[in-house]
């Protein structure tokens, strides 16, 4: 499946509530996530492109690619570049490290993020699970 498509998101939503993350998500209660894959004409990426993740309690509600208008929406927004969004979906860079390191830029509460490792760890994890074909 491509990444980032319609349909890479949702079979990431099915992993995600079949795997790990239902326990170490239980504590998330702070609403939906959007992850940005930031806009790179040499990919072909004319725009932004916004995953929409609603979850709640250990379970994903709705993942969808939505409009900026709508994505900027969620209490936590997580911006990268297509590459960065690539090393972390196969294992090579872990999420929290990128937001410190300034790799992914955050808007949101960078404190409530970061007492949620574990469960950062299981959803990339998850990612792996998905087969994922990559742009370059």
């Amino acid at each position: 499946m491509k990444f980032p498509s319609p349909e890479w998101v949702e079979k990431y939503r099915e992993e995600l509530n079949a795997g790990p993350w239902k326990e170490s998500g239980k504590g998330w209660v702070y609403g939906p996530i959007s992850f940005v894959v930031k806009k790179d004409e040499k990919l072909g990426i004319k725009e932004d492109i916004y995953l929409w993740l609603d979850i709640d309690r250990g379970f994903c509600r709705e993942a969808k690619i939505v409009s900026k208008e709508e994505g900027e929406k969620a209490p936590f927004v997580i911006y990268g570049d297509y590459d960065r969004w690539k090393q972390i979906i196969r294992g090579e860079l872990e999420p929290i490290k990128a937001l410190a390191q300034g790799k992914l830029q955050l808007k949101g509460n960078l404190a409530t993020i970061v007492k949620f490792v574990k469960a950062a760890e299981d959803m990339v994890k998850t990612a792996q699970k998905v087969p994922t074909e990559f742009i370059a």
